[in-house]
């Protein structure tokens, strides 16, 4: 199970979510985490099970207040974000890693609004709860704007996504070329191996060198119909990638 696999199945549930929650405040104990969310202790030690070995989650043993055996004290440790984007004609899931580092070396990542932030954190290691709250008040701001932005571009890339979808349905009859040349499409630019990907989507007789020739040809057409150029080169290559703008 890949590591967006995992995040996906362990926080789809909802009491999963609720003990990830209150562990990135601080680290707790099973029974804590069960009279907070209201949930058996034998349920939550399930729960603190998967996250343990999908890796959200690591646990600890630490010496009792009161004397006991020492007690397992859960906490987050890992940092990442999970983005989903799905609409018609987009799709677009992925876990993405957090960068490492004090507020210094996140600086030159920063938007400027926020560096002064990351300047004035420098070198210690706690700050009062009301600079805190300014602090975070401002980041607030600078991530709407951000977010704003990216819901921008995700809507754009939508839009660029739908018109791609309609030249194809235009141009390419059948369903198996229309699979591939969306493959394409969304590998943005990279390149594929056209052969192992038409072999994985054809079905019966099918020839793999006729659907390769196929789809050259009617993207040349695209390109050509385009520029109001012919397009002219040998024919001893899978695809020619260099019709791609960006492509390598």
């Amino acid at each position: 199970m890949t590591e967006l696999d995992m995040a996906l199945y362990l926080l789809q549930n909802k009491t999963r979510r609720h003990i990830v929650e209150r562990l990135v405040r601080e680290p707790h104990y099973a029974m804590q985490l069960s009279q907070l969310i209201g949930v058996s202790q034998p349920a939550v030690v399930k729960h603190l099970s998967e996250l343990e070995k999908g890796g959200l989650v690591s646990k600890a043993k630490v010496p009792s207040e009161k004397g006991g055996p020492p007690r397992t004290v859960y906490s987050v440790d890992r940092a990442f974000s999970l983005h989903i984007d799905l609409g018609p004609d987009l799709f677009r899931c992925e876990t993405r890693k957090l960068p490492k580092g004090g507020p210094m070396r996140l600086s030159p990542k920063l938007p400027k609004a926020s560096v002064p932030i990351a300047e004035s954190l420098s070198g210690r290691k706690k700050i009062a709860v009301a600079e805190g709250l300014a602090h975070l008040r401002t980041l607030a701001q600078v991530m709407d704007d951000l977010d704003a932005q990216r819901d921008a571009l995700v809507s754009l890339h939508q839009h660029i996504r739908q018109r791609v979808s309609a030249g194809v349905e235009a141009d390419f009859t059948q369903y198996e070329e229309r699979t591939i040349v969306q493959s394409m499409v969304e590998a943005s630019g990279e390149r594929l191996d056209i052969t192992s990907l038409i072999r994985n989507e054809l079905v019966g007789g099918a020839n793999v060198g006729e659907m390769i020739e196929t789809i050259r040809s009617q993207l040349e057409r695209q390109i050509a119909r385009r520029s109001g150029h012919i397009i002219a080169a040998p024919l001893n290559t899978e695809l020619r990638w260099y019709l791609g703008p960006g492509s390598n």
